[in-house]
């Protein structure tokens, strides 16, 4: 059940990455352009502040070597007689830099330069001409930037301007883009793929009950392309199996039937036999021959059961196949349990346990069945206490025709089907047969189905 589950939901899943794939690319993509689109604006931002800024000072510069006082441009430029930036504020490094290199492009010699960041405040006189929105727009986002450069013994020529480093607006600018190219881009993909996806996990669904007794109905040929020529060849490859599995079918009713036959024969041949050992043991090989056959037929038949899902009681069912063995003077003990309902095929459930325990009171002289009921399995747990089977071959016992015991003796073991029949008829159901030796000595074999 888990597996069937599972193997349905495997295109959700596929879809889902496709999804998240393609997300991940378009937040990698937006990552990118958000740290081209920033080192660019930081770019221009230090272009307009260093540009002007380099013009201003070479101006004031050019005035101050003419004797005439250094306040052009309005009065940006202030000569102070000491460096105006206190220590330990805010420092730009890149503007530094870039006025130096100015400076000596245009052949400019000055000593230090200086940067010093500080909030800007309502009585800032580089926010005296803006409108108030403007103000408490321009105090959210930008801090006054202090620029000092150094005329050795002539002091300091310093500017104040607005130095708005913080994008917050920019950035909620670029969230939103990216929401609405994920909105454009990814619903779409959405779209598509669950347009791939729900064929497929048709298609799944139809591989799953296949050979499960269900009718066969035909895949709808949906989707794309590929995946509608997938869905008929799935559907042409199922028609094939099916006519191969009614040919089998036909074929071991034709044999059952040309065995049976001549075994009946035999079986009323052997009245005539005058010495009754003879006739007993005549009689008995002939019934052995019917059981094999049988077992052989069942277990070629069971990936088409003819027996439907019937609501059945587990605890009942296990105990009349108990009963059975009790009227045998079989020593069978079984440990009543309470009503469970499970939707299982009966009679082959009812073969499987009683394969079971006959190899338990076979081997073991008798056998203990219990029912257990867990809160996602039932357990059907058959204990003997017999010699038990070696570890490395715990597995091996379930291949058909196999048999430990090496004398071909029918009174000492079978043909080595029943456990292959019986782990078959449980497979079939969504279950499990589990072999474990037990601590004391003896073997414990259980049959574990989904709730």
């Amino acid at each position: 059940m888990v597996r069937a589950v599972a193997a349905r939901m495997w295109p959700r899943k596929l879809a889902g990455q496709m999804t998240l794939l393609i997300a991940l690319a378009l937040f990698v993509a937006q990552a990118i352009n958000f740290t081209m689109l920033l080192r660019e604006r930081r770019y221009f931002a230090l272009t307009q502040i260093t540009g002007p800024a380099a013009t201003r000072f070479a101006d004031a510069i050019e005035r101050g070597s003419q004797g005439r006082p250094p306040v052009a441009d309005r009065g940006r430029v202030r000569l102070m007689p000491r460096n105006p930036v206190p220590v330990g504020r805010e420092r730009e490094p890149e503007v530094e830099s870039n006025l130096r290199a100015a400076f000596a492009e245009s052949g400019v010699k000055v000593g230090r330069i200086v940067t010093g960041l500080a909030p800007l405040r309502a009585d800032n006189p580089l926010l005296r001409r803006m409108p108030a929105d403007r103000q408490r727009y321009m105090m959210r986002v930008a801090d006054e930037l202090t620029i000092a450069v150094e005329r050795p013994g002539l002091g300091w020529l310093v500017q104040r301007m607005p130095w708005g480093h913080r994008d917050m607006g920019l950035i909620w600018r670029l969230a939103g883009q990216t929401l609405i190219l994920f909105v454009i881009v990814l619903l779409p993909v959405l779209w598509a793929a669950r347009r791939i996806s729900r064929p497929l996990r048709d298609l799944t669904a139809a591989a799953e009950r296949f050979g499960s007794g269900t009718p066969v109905v035909p895949v709808a040929v949906t989707g794309p392309d590929d995946v509608a020529a997938l869905i008929a060849a799935f559907n042409a490859l199922r028609l094939r199996v099916t006519a191969m599995l009614d040919e089998k079918d036909r074929m071991l009713g034709a044999i059952g039937h040309d065995l049976r036959t001549p075994l009946a024969a035999l079986r009323v041949r052997i009245e005539s036999v005058e010495d009754e050992a003879d006739r007993t043991r005549m009689a008995e090989t002939i019934a052995d021959m019917n059981r094999t056959l049988d077992d052989i037929l069942s277990l070629a038949r069971l990936g088409r059961p003819s027996e439907p899902m019937t609501d059945v009681d587990l605890a009942a069912l296990v105990d009349a196949v108990v009963e059975d063995f009790h009227d045998l003077g079989a020593p069978v003990a079984f440990e009543e349990a309470a009503r469970l309902r499970m939707r299982l095929r009966p009679t082959l459930m009812r073969r499987a346990v009683r394969n079971l325990i006959e190899n338990a009171v076979k081997y073991g002289g008798s056998a203990a069945v219990s029912v257990e009921d867990g809160a996602d399995r039932v357990a059907i747990v058959v204990a003997d206490d017999g010699p038990g089977i070696p570890d490395d071959r715990l597995n091996d016992v379930f291949d058909p025709f196999t048999r430990l015991e090496t004398s071909r003796n029918r009174d000492t073991g079978g043909i080595g089907l029943g456990l292959a029949l019986a782990r078959a008829i449980v497979r079939d159901a969504g279950g499990e047969v589990v072999l474990a030796n037990r601590t004391g000595g003896g073997l414990t074999a259980t049959i574990i189905l989904p709730r």
